[in-house]
């Protein structure tokens, strides 16, 4: 699993240098969209949609922005809607990528992709060319600790963390966990079979982890490491992915 450890951790560090909050906002509101659309508005009984919610409150998401998100996924706002989708390339050095997408018009995001592969330095394929490479999996990012109910009504409840071994043994205890490695910033990554996931997910969030992140990932069998030139180039490529509007995620078999 260490191609996606290795450009999380990439990621991570743009993220802390960028502060793009516009386009964190952006995926957060239709990633809310699309949670409330599969599982329903209550978040008390979707436990995905709980999830995103609780991404959207570290980032500092205002909660009428929540509203409008969730009342477009129930239908209450209206609204165009979204399609997923997956598209497969090649970027410099011939890394390969897949870019997921949410979005309302595909025919769109196509010709847009096609062309932002191009000025890239790479290329768009048709499907099977490169995710051939790359296994379906689930990935739960977890931290070592649980959140403690609040003695007194009026204060909030409390995170108290564990020793990362105590916690890795309970949750290889879970059925249906097939792998747990170090995540950043102290964090737990655990893999399942992408069928798995949402069971899971459940049954940690119902031992009283905190969960940070839980979604379909897609992990390179073999990777390419580059450096130098190469290494900023292709970095720069995956960035520029990233930032197209209806991207939500980009998977690739670089290390770094």
């Amino acid at each position: 699993m260490s191609g996606h450890s290795k450009w999380s951790t990439i990621k991570h560090k743009k993220a802390i240098n960028d502060a793009k909050k516009g386009k964190v906002f952006s995926r957060l509101s239709v990633q809310i969209t699309l949670a409330a659309r599969q599982g329903g508005g209550d978040p008390s009984m979707n436990p995905a949609l709980r999830l995103v919610l609780d991404e959207a409150k570290r980032e500092g998401f205002s909660a009428d922005n929540v509203k409008k998100a969730i009342d477009k996924g129930t239908g209450a706002g209206g609204g165009e809607q979204l399609e997923e989708a997956s598209y497969e390339g090649f970027g410099p050095s011939g890394i390969t990528i897949i870019v997921d997408v949410l979005t309302s018009n595909t025919n769109r995001v196509v010709a847009d992709l096609r062309k932002l592969f191009s000025d890239l330095g790479g290329h768009m394929a048709d499907t099977g060319a490169v995710s051939w490479n790359f296994d379906t999996v689930g990935w739960i990012n977890v931290k070592p600790g649980k959140m403690v109910k609040a003695a007194k009504f009026g204060q909030e409840d409390e995170y108290k963390e564990e020793g990362k071994d105590v916690v890795t043994l309970a949750l290889m205890d879970i059925s249906g966990v097939n792998d747990i490695s170090e995540g950043e910033e102290g964090t737990l990554d655990i893999y399942t079979n992408f069928q798995d996931l949402g069971k899971v997910r459940d049954t940690i969030l119902g031992l009283g982890y905190v969960i940070t992140k839980a979604q379909i990932a897609k992990i390179a069998k073999t990777s390419k490491q580059l450096v130098g030139e190469e290494l900023e180039k292709a970095v720069a490529a995956l960035e520029g992915l990233e930032d197209y509007e209806d991207v939500q995620n980009v998977w690739t078999d670089l290390v770094a």
